[in-house]
This record gives C-alpha cells, structure tokens and sequence, in this order.
C-alpha cells in the first residue's frame, strides 16, 4: 500500500496512534492519576510500584502523580518498619493506615481538579 500511495502522489500516515510511546491527553492523565491513588489506598504498595513502571512515560502529570505515590508508599514502609521495632509503635500501629488514606484521598481530589500534588513529609527516593 506505501508504494501504491506513492505512486498515487499522495503521503500516507503510517504513525500508529496506539503506539505506547505518545502522550497522553490531559483528561486521560488526570483520570489515571486518580485511578492509581484511589487503587493505592487498597494496594499499598504493588499500586505504586506497577503505576510508576506502566505509567511514566505517559506525560508530565501522570509521571509526577506515579512519582509521588510511589514515594509516599515507600516511605509508609519505612514508618511501619520503624514503628514495627519499637514497643511504642505497636500501640500507635493503627495511625499509619488512617494517615495514608486521608492523603491518598486528597491526592486523588487534587489529581482530578488537575493540580501536580505533593505529599507532606514524604522523602523524595524518586526525583
């Protein structure tokens, strides 16, 4: 068919619009930012992990958002491993999980009114 195009003297597009490398369009972003935090309320960790390596190079808002939760995720590991080795942390275990999903709830909020959200007291593994 491109030699017939051609011959014919017209340019045929051969650009997949599928292809996995294009970005997404701001609707789509915003959408799939609020997926991956509402999803990461109940996937603490796997969530983040497989939003940031599928979703990265889908566009700027979308890459933040995966960066951020991936990081936020990480550090509530931390605070649970050291919450985990002291006798004081186990009668404050239950506060972790209701900390990280009031944020995740406003993460997704900020994500669908399309603002770059940042975690508070989060270390930035990922910049």
């Amino acid at each position: 068919m491109p030699i017939l195009a051609r011959v014919a003297g017209y340019a045929l597009d051969m650009t997949n619009p599928y292809a996995s490398g294009r970005d997404w369009a701001p609707n789509e972003e915003k959408s799939a930012a609020v997926v991956l935090h509402a999803v990461s309320i109940v996937l603490e960790l796997i969530a983040p992990i497989a939003g940031y390596a599928i979703l990265k190079d889908k566009g700027p808002f979308i890459q933040h958002h995966a960066k951020e939760q991936l990081n936020f995720a990480l550090t509530i590991l931390i605070i649970y491993a050291a919450l985990a080795i002291s006798i004081v942390g186990w009668l404050i275990f239950w506060v972790v999980p209701v900390y990280a999903t009031v944020f995740r709830i406003i993460a997704a909020a900020q994500a669908s009114q399309g603002n770059f959200y940042k975690f508070p007291l989060t270390i930035r593994f990922i910049k």
